[in-house]
């Protein structure tokens, strides 16, 4: 297949999750001989077009105009994103799919879709009533009605958990059986031949000490908060315990003062980003790994802290739940709970036997449930149905293409002569109609 890739981040630009699934996604589809084009963002001084591998990457840089916000800001790229892809495809020709993830493309998705007739898959990775535990303001509303769209533009959805597949359902209406489970995955090689290096440990804690870790963005979702609030009743039961906070965001600090709050700020390194290299390091350093989210669709720092060897605990929050099975592949606790959290902890620092059982089986689970090759051949398999759809589905130019459709007829004079005015309402028309959103969709 010729594949079109949208997203908003791509490596080197690393924002969350999603640059890190288009490019394992996009890298294992051009190992297996598909032609894959990926339409992002340039940031820095990165190319604007570069071969990746066997990966066609094509940057746009969003207008020289300051936007008032960054809904102003995504909406331009959009624009430059559909340049960008109508130059590729008069250059590259038609392509067999468009593959857009999340909100930030929906828009130039669309447009692709409706101008070259292409079938359009999306994957929502997150919505935006997820993490803000309900709309509450317009701006959250504005983007909880373009994922809505991007949704129903798509005649099949992705998402990476059966927790998504019901927020998604829930919150756009969106039929179950246009919406596939296919999950997150990771390099199952990423940590080969990697050691323990214990130069680079001892900057963060002395032989005799456990490094208890997080990686993610800083954000109050990610549930860092609770991991902090932790702290104190772990120490008080294992002093011998260094906590290091990988990552940057808004909330960093707010976080620093909670930790000078708590009297812990002796105990906890906040390191800032950290690159690849310093990620693989620091994982083999590191002897827990905890993930407390509040909100967390998938969770892929999840599934490298199981494949690195580190003893992994999370909050049962969204698709986190389902990765780990409590106690035979790592440990899981409530979410928002820091008693809980706390209790996972120390079961993990007072059980090696524990850990090294948990460790053994979490490095085969992701080798076998979340490997690229299943992923890719699971996402391939929604690409055929999402062709197979847009090929039954002809141009409705004049009433007769709606005919198989539930009608109902009017009588009326029209010239002297009794004529049926027949109203026609499409499966997707009653769906959204059903939406809770109340979109009004009419179709004579």
């Amino acid at each position: 297949m010729k594949i079109m890739m949208l997203s908003w981040e791509y490596p080197p630009r690393i924002v969350g999750g999603i640059a890190r699934v288009v490019h394992d996604l996009s890298h294992n589809f051009a190992k297996q001989g598909h032609e894959v084009h990926v339409i992002t963002y340039q940031e820095g001084d990165t190319k604007e077009f570069e071969k990746d591998g066997d990966v066609y990457v094509h940057r746009v840089a969003n207008y020289p105009i300051n936007a008032n916000n960054l809904i102003d800001w995504v909406m331009q790229l959009n624009f430059c994103i559909l340049e960008k892809a109508a130059a590729v495809i008069k250059q590259y020709g038609k392509f067999d799919v468009v593959h857009a993830h999340d909100w930030l493309v929906a828009y130039a998705a669309r447009t692709l879709k409706k101008s070259y007739n292409l079938p359009l898959v999306a994957t929502i990775h997150a919505t935006e009533s997820g993490r803000n535990k309900g709309i509450h303001n317009k701006a959250q509303g504005y983007v909880n009605d373009v994922e809505w769209l991007l949704t129903y533009e798509a005649s099949h959805v992705i998402c990476n958990s059966y927790f998504m597949k019901n927020e998604i359902k829930n919150l756009f209406g969106k039929p179950e059986e246009n919406i596939f489970v296919v999950p997150n995955g990771i390099n199952i090689n990423k940590f080969d031949g990697e050691q323990r290096d214990w130069d680079f440990r001892r900057n963060y804690a002395a032989d005799n000490e456990k490094i208890i870790f997080f990686a993610g963005r800083i954000v109050n979702e990610k549930g860092i908060q609770v991991l902090l609030n932790a702290a104190p009743k772990i120490l008080a039961n294992y002093p011998n315990v260094k906590f290091v906070i990988a990552g940057r965001g808004p909330c960093l600090d707010e976080l620093k003062g909670l930790a000078d709050y708590l009297g812990i700020s002796n105990k906890v390194y906040f390191t800032g980003y950290l690159n690849d290299v310093q990620i693989t390091k620091m994982y083999k350093a590191v002897d827990i790994a905890v993930f407390p989210s509040l909100y967390e669709p998938f969770g892929i720092v999840a599934l490298e802290g199981m494949l690195s060897g580190a003893a992994t605990v999370v909050s049962d929050a969204g698709g986190l739940n389902e990765i780990i099975s409590h106690g035979i592949d790592g440990m899981k606790s409530y979410a928002g709970n820091p008693n809980s959290l706390a209790d996972s902890i120390l079961e993990a620092l007072y059980n090696d036997g524990l850990c090294r059982t948990m460790a053994k089986n979490a490095r085969e689970k992701v080798m076998r449930e979340f490997n690229w090759n299943t992923i890719s051949k699971n996402t391939m398999n929604v690409y055929k149905l999402a062709v197979k759809a847009n090929k039954a589905v002809k141009p409705v130019t004049n009433l007769e293409k709606l005919a198989e459709k539930e009608t109902q007829g009017t009588a009326t004079m029209v010239d002297g002569k009794d004529t049926t005015i027949t109203t026609y309402t499409t499966d997707r028309e009653i769906n959204i109609l059903q939406n809770p959103l109340k979109k009004k969709i009419r179709a004579t």
